[in-house]
Formats: C-alpha cells, structure tokens, sequence
C-alpha cells in the first residue's frame, strides 16, 4: 500500500501588501488547484509578520535592538520610542484587537488622546486645526465619527511605529512598499543579491521564522509565491532563501504582478539561487503544467510560460509551449480558506474617500471579467496578457462565486478588481442580484463612457454599488484623445453625475505629465476638476504623475506622442519604466504640489470657489475654460 506524500501546494502572501484584507491572488490559484481536484492551501506572510512585530514581544525585540544603539544613532522617532516603550508594551494589543474589530468600547479612551503615545505621525493633526483653535479632527470626522477617529488616531500610532522599525532595525521597512527600490524598474540584479547576502535583521529573522513554520505545518511539495508589486519582492525572496536553506526538495516558482512586468526579459540566473521556477502571465496554465512536470508527467521543454536555470550552461532559458489559457469561467471560485479573516486590520490612514475603501474594512476581492474591453489607452500597458486577453464570465457564474464567497467568509463586500469593468458585464451582474435577492455591496472601476446611462447607475446602485472609481487623467480634450480614453471632459461629467445621483460616490484617476501636457493644459485641466466638484459630479481623486512604461503605446510608439525615450540601461532583471524628454519642458514637478493640495481641499469643499492660479506657488496663465463649462454641459442632452 502506497504511502506516498500527497502533492499538496503552497502559495503565500508575501510582505508587504494590505493589512486590511487578503490580497485575492492566492484565493483565486488556492480555489482553482481546488477545482481541479489538488491538494491546495494558502497562508498570509504579510499580514503574520506585522502582527508578530506589532505585539508586546515583537516590540520588546525593538526595544532591544533600539537600545543597542548609540545615542547619537537614535532618530527622534527611535528616542521618543524608548522613552514611552513602557505605554508601547501596554497599549499594542488592545489596540490591535481594536483596528481588527474585536473591541469596539476602546475607542473612546483612544479618541482622549491621552492613552496612545504621539509620536511624529501626529503632527499631520495640526493640518486640522480650525480657525477658532477647536477640535482638530472635528473637521475631518465630524461629531459623529467616533471609530472614525480613533481607528485614524490608531492608524497614526502604527505608522509611528513602523518609523521606529525603519530607523532602529531595517532601512527599508514600510507596510506596503517594504525594500521597493531593490526590485521597481531595477535592471541590475545586485541590490537585492546584496541585500539578501547581508546578515538578517529583526524583521528578516521573524519573517525566515514565521516562513518556516508556514511549511512545517503545511508540508508542501510546491510553494508558490505570488508578487503583485516590487515591495513584496525582496520579502518573497528571503522567505525562499529560508525555506531552500532548510528544505531543498520543495520546489519554489515566482509570480504575480511584478513578474508579469518588469520581469519578460529575465537573464539574471542568480534569481534561481532562490526560487526554482518564474512564471508569466495567468497562473492557471503555467501552474497545471509545472505541476505535471513535478510529478514526472510532462518535460521541462513541455512547460508554459516558465523561466528555469539551465542545470548544464547556467543560462536562464524560457520554456513555452503554447497552449490554450483556462477560459475565466472555468478558472473556479476564489477560496478564503486558512486566511485569518478576523486579524486583518482596519486602518484609516489617508482621509480621501477612495482610500478608505482600499484600506479600511475586508472587501472579498473579485474580477468580473479577465483584461481590459477597451485596451487602447496609451499610456497602460495594452500589450500585456493581464490587458490584451479579455475574456468574460457569465451572470450566473459570477453570482455563484459571490454567494460561494459571502457563504464561505461571512463577508458581504466586494471589491472588483478589474482593471475596467465592462457595463454590460455590471448590467447583467446588477440583474442577477436582484433576481436572487442577494444583498451586497461593491465598489471597482469603470471607464466613464456614455454607456453608464442614469438608467444603468440606478440599477447599480439598487444591486449594492457604493462606490466607482474611474480614470478622467488629464481633464483636457486634446490629451484624452491623445491618450486614446474615448471619452471626452464633458461625457465624463455627464456620466459621473449620474453616478452621484444614484448615490454612489465618484473617485477620479487624474493624472499629470503625459507627454506634451503644457502649464496650461495642467491650469485648465484643474479647472475642469474644481468643477466636477462643485457640480457633484466626483466626491474623491487624486493625481498620479505619468510613469512612461515599455510596455505602454507611450514606450512603445513614442514618436506618435512627440517624445523621444531614453535609453534603459543594460541589465538582465526588471525592466518597466522608462525615462522621456519631452520638448515642451513643462516643470510637472513644480504642477504637482499644487494640484494635490487643490484636490485635497476640494474633497473637503474648501476653495471651490477661488480661482485655480492661488493653489500654485509659481506664477500660471489663466484658464481658458469657462467657470461655467461643466454645468453647461450637464444641462445639455447629450448627442
């Protein structure tokens, strides 16, 4: 009788993603493998690290290492640390519990603001203050936002934390961008071989720690470490640095996001010191595939979409064989199971609308559809797997997953997390809903195209939207034809006004520095948004500066766009953005101060009626839109 161990497989969070909830990718390759009959578990590195440092014990080893310090060492954040780690140690737990929704009564002794000790973080308060001296937070929260303040005030307290993390124990550390600069658009691998070269700190021990013990209870044959942004990288590879050291029969393959970018073009065999497979693009395929070759049913030259060492040469080779992608509907249900749904943390860290949704409160995260409908902007990255292959599930198969998820997790929000989700696709999904009276709530991203008729905004609202999010860029006609949007300034307020009507909130990708964006297109652009605001059509936005990426029509067609690219330097590991000189000479960075601290107070109705030209520093021309362009527009039927 055979006793053979089953072929079970791993795949894990690595730090740092969000605290608040899992990120979906794991859920997604853990319910799949499921689907198709594996052996499947799944474990959240990310979230387990930072609990295990943010604990009594955890900060007495901070304290420690703090201590070790000079004096002359310490930053301000590290001395203020060690001189209240007695209320440090006190009061972490509670507070934990608390931002995890266990013990909802301390808000009010943390709203005192005498029981958590303020470090630096808390400065940010005085940007609150009113003009009588009042309650700082009452500006931001109200009279009524209780827990609002106090998971704020907690959030801050945190972040403080982290600061002493950073200063006394590792240089690198953040909650999301954890060692980003190691791995984002880097060509050379040698950072991060040195980094990783380098004795363990703190945070490197409790991670190879917690890692370990991840695969001693799980015992796998395959461990899969999904990386979707170039902070999760340097935390991914120490975690298979550990578990190589002390399990090489367990094969480790790389993927995710980041991979899917910035790492096409891979030459560096020093990767593979570490992980032993890197995958491209939807995991399915490659992942049923790797499995087969595991368990001696297929060749290495039979695999699909997979980098490997060469064991002969020493060269990295990437292995294809072309085959069909497991169509969407069939890739199965995402599955929650083993994640530690009640010890995500709420936080509330930013005040925009948009990012409360992101970071506060667990969202089930959820693809109505596979790639992108539209796929034509030019400054995305159209001509990747993750865009290009738009492929889209049924109604009903995607209401099956929602009340197998909601069944599964007791959770009834969801975040869909398309890059644009498709306005037939949300129709039918709105229908179906209805038609189970199945109640949730949602919120994703659309483009604002005329399709999302007050017709189609109200039947959203009625199937549980709360919130959408979508990309107006650059408030300028010339530039959103420039850029392929399909939509233009006026169509976008009509659509997100119908969208506010329905009582959903409005949040705008705006953008700044797309190539040929003069001083006055970022003056008017900032006028087309004071008045989307104050004719409330958006609620929340923010700007993002353009980032040019060789995948993008920008990188790949500059000429059409009257740029000319620099050249990348040579390398054999990432490769993503890409630096441009653009004729017009436009300071962006001189614009961008400006239009945050404008978007910043419009949100909170403040200066909506100034002229945009006080928010900048530097002398600007004047708009050459009409103060009254947008409510024209409104009034207006549209063609």
């Amino acid at each position: 009788m055979s006793t053979a161990q089953p072929f079970r497989v791993l795949s894990v969070i690595p730090p740092m993603t969000q605290l608040n909830t899992p990120y979906p990718s794991t859920a997604y390759l853990t319910g799949f493998l499921r689907s198709r009959g594996f052996d499947a578990v799944q474990e959240d590195l990310a979230l387990a690290l930072v609990l295990d440092l943010l604990s009594p014990t955890g900060l007495a080893a901070v304290r420690s290492r703090a201590e070790a310090l000079p004096a002359a060492q310490r930053s301000p954040q590290v001395a203020h640390f060690l001189a209240e780690a007695e209320r440090y140690l006190a009061t972490i737990g509670p507070t934990i519990r608390f931002l995890q929704g266990h013990d909802a009564t301390l808000a009010h002794r943390i709203n005192t603001r005498r029981w958590l000790p303020e470090g630096a973080r808390f400065r940010t308060l005085d940007v609150y203050v009113d003009d009588e001296g009042g309650d700082p937070l009452a500006w931001a929260f109200g009279a009524l936002g209780l827990q609002d303040r106090a998971r704020h005030l907690a959030t801050l307290y945190l972040n403080d934390l982290a600061d002493v993390l950073r200063d006394a124990v590792d240089p690198r550390f953040e909650f999301v961008r954890y060692a980003e600069q190691l791995a984002a658009s880097q060509p050379s691998f040698d950072p991060l071989a040195a980094a990783l070269a380098a004795p363990p700190n703190l945070v490197d021990e409790r991670l190879c720690t917690l890692a370990l013990h991840a695969v001693e209870r799980n015992q796998p044959r395959l461990l899969l470490l999904s990386v979707p942004f170039p902070g999760a990288m340097y935390a991914a590879l120490r975690i298979a640095q550990a578990v190589k050291a002390a399990h090489p029969q367990i094969a480790i393959a790389l993927g995710g996001g980041f991979v899917n970018t910035e790492l096409r073009e891979l030459a560096e065999p020093r990767l593979f010191d570490f992980v032993d497979y890197v995958t491209l693009d939807a995991g399915e395929r490659p992942l049923l595939a790797l499995i087969d070759h595991l368990q001696g049913k297929r060749s290495r030259q039979r695999l699909v979409r997979c980098f490997l060492r060469d064991a002969e040469t020493g060269a990295v080779r990437y292995m294809h064989m072309p085959e069909p992608d497991v169509p969407f509907d069939e890739v199965g249900t995402p599955t929650w199971d083993g994640l530690p749904l009640d010890k995500y943390l709420s936080l509330l860290d930013m005040l925009n609308p948009m990012n409360r949704l992101w970071s506060d409160g667990r969202w089930n995260k959820l693809t109505v559809a596979h790639g992108c409908y539209w796929k034509k902007c030019s400054f995305c990255d159209v001509s990747l797997d993750y865009i290009s292959r738009y492929e889209q599930a049924s109604a009903k198969t995607l209401v099956d997953r929602i009340e197998a998820i909601v069944q599964e997790t007791g959770q009834t929000g969801f975040h869909f997390v398309d890059e644009a989700a498709p306005p037939k696709a949300l129709w039918g999904l709105a229908e179906e809903l209805q038609r189970r009276n199945l109640d949730i709530s949602w919120w994703g991203n659309v483009r604002f195209e005329k399709t999302f008729t007050p017709e189609l905004c109200e039947a959203l609202a009625a199937s549980g939207c709360v919130a959408i999010s979508g990309g107006l860029e650059v408030a300028s006609d010339r530039l959103l034809k420039l850029m392929k949007k399909g939509v233009s300034v006026e169509q976008v307020a009509r659509v997100t006004r119908a969208f506010s009507d329905a009582g959903i909130l409005v949040h705008a990708y705006l953008m700044y520095g797309f190539p040929t964006q003069t001083v006055q297109d970022t003056v008017d652009a900032l006028e087309y948004v004071r008045q989307l605001f104050e004719q409330g059509c958006i609620q929340s936005g923010f700007f993002h500066r353009f980032a040019c990426t060789v995948h993008s029509p920008v990188g790949r067609d500059p000429q059409d766009y009257g740029v000319t690219l620099q050249p990348l330097p040579p390398g054999s590991f990432a490769k993503n953005d890409v630096a441009f000189i653009d004729p017009t000479g436009t300071d962006h960075d001189a614009m961008g101060q400006a239009l945050k601290k404008a978007i910043y107070n419009y949100m909170h109705g403040i200066g909506l009626d100034a002229d945009v030209r006080s928010w900048f520093d530097v002398r600007v021309p004047k708009p050459t839109v009409s103060r009254h362009r947008i409510a024209r527009a409104l009034q207006q039927q549209p063609a």
